[in-house]
């Protein structure tokens, strides 16, 4: 999603314009248009020739509709919203009803009476959440495998694999020397780290690999490596912030020699975590490794599952919310509606609420807790009790 204006201040009447990029921001765009606010868009009418009441062509026009309605068409991922146009043109009077269709690639202009604080915040949400692009991540790891790569690049709810490369047969022959065949490999490595690596952005890079290994790939020697090149190509910026450029090794998990690495175990090492502690990213880990240890050692201090997160939840007892972006943004409209609102209910609770994207590193794990859990103020052993044949009865 793109602001392409602004002009408004919180509890004043403002203006913004926006454009719908992905299928899901036309969905957050339902939940941020209310019945009363003014929307602009060009659009089409059928209208009828001056010159003979036969013929008719099809003109584009502005239309102001202050909105009556809105219907959210999850199948063909638009907006159609309904009002009262409020200015008159050549073609539409004042005061006649119209239908405006929203939809991806095509901009309009919202008018709020007032943009109260929870419509800034869903403002905030499309414009700043609604996709992950390499400008939200703020740790890029890169994992070191015998003759792989790959370089992750992790940030606020979501994990991506940015860049993999395969040793090419010629660096890794034979026929070259081990050191030879590594720096081959270590300098295609470079480029694609070159690639994707904004210090301005990136606040770590995290090299992982077999640190006990005998082999030349290792995440000590690349590190070694980097610094070289970046000294021999005068690259400054690599230069400045190689204390920011840390090492993690890894166990190698089977016989072969490849190393199978977890970036949860990687995110997990006392040195990362240090380094992320203060972003978003640090703080989704941490919170769910709370939940993960509390499941395994306080367990009336947490529940997951849609019906026992109701339920504590109408105790007032949920300190933190973790949820699953399957959920939380799912194509049922109604089931999106009910975990929308049980997010803002926290919030408004005093509590606090986490929205994991299906690439986050965590969410395999939180899917197999249903997708959505809670870490409790205080204990509830009740829920131990309640039926859990149906976790999303409540929906």
């Amino acid at each position: 999603m793109k602001l392409l204006e602004k002009d408004f201040a919180p509890n004043q009447r403002g203006t913004v314009k926006i454009i719908a990029e992905e299928p899901d921001d036309v969905w957050l765009l339902y939940n941020l248009i209310t019945i009363g606010d003014v929307v602009t868009a060009e659009t089409t009418r059928k209208v009828h020739l001056e010159s003979t009441k036969n013929t008719s062509s099809r003109v584009k026009l502005a239309l102001h509709l202050k909105v009556t309605c809105r219907d959210f068409q999850k199948d063909s991922s638009t907006l159609r919203v309904h009002g009262r146009n409020l200015e008159p043109n050549q073609h539409v009077a004042a005061g006649s009803f119209h239908t405006l269709t929203l939809e991806r690639n095509k901009p309009f202009h919202l008018e709020k009476k007032k943009w109260s604080p929870q419509a800034v915040e869903t403002l905030a949400e499309v414009t700043d959440d609604s996709s992950f692009s390499s400008s939200d991540a703020n740790l890029l790891v890169v994992v070191l495998q015998q003759h792989q790569a790959e370089i992750h690049l992790l940030g606020k709810q979501v994990t991506t694999r940015c860049s993999k490369i395969e040793a090419s047969s010629s660096s890794h022959s034979h026929k070259k020397s081990s050191s030879s065949s590594s720096n081959m490999f270590f300098r295609e490595v470079f480029v694609a780290f070159m690639k994707h690596v904004d210090f301005n952005i990136v606040k770590c890079v995290v090299i992982a690999g077999d640190s006990d290994s005998n082999t030349s790939i290792s995440p000590t020697i690349f590190r070694r490596f980097l610094l070289s090149e970046a000294k021999r190509l005068k690259i400054k910026c690599i230069e400045e912030n190689k204390s920011r450029i840390v090492v993690v090794g890894s166990r190698c998990n089977n016989d072969k020699g490849n190393c199978d690495f977890d970036l949860k175990e990687v995110l997990s090492d006392v040195t990362v975590m240090k380094l992320i502690k203060n972003n978003e990213l640090g703080l989704e880990i941490r919170t769910f490794k709370e939940l993960w240890d509390m499941i395994c050692n306080n367990s009336d201090r947490v529940c997951y599952g849609a019906r026992h997160v109701e339920s504590a939840h109408e105790m007032n007892a949920i300190e933190t919310l973790l949820i699953s972006d399957d959920l939380y943004r799912n194509e049922d409209t109604e089931m999106r509606k009910k975990y929308v609102s049980l997010v803002k209910s926290v919030k408004e609770s005093g509590g606090k609420a986490l929205v994991y994207s299906s690439m986050h590193v965590s969410a395999p794990q939180l899917a197999q807790l249903t997708g959505v859990a809670a870490i409790l103020r205080f204990p509830l052993p009740s829920l131990q009790d309640m039926d859990e044949d149906d976790d999303h009865a409540w929906i």
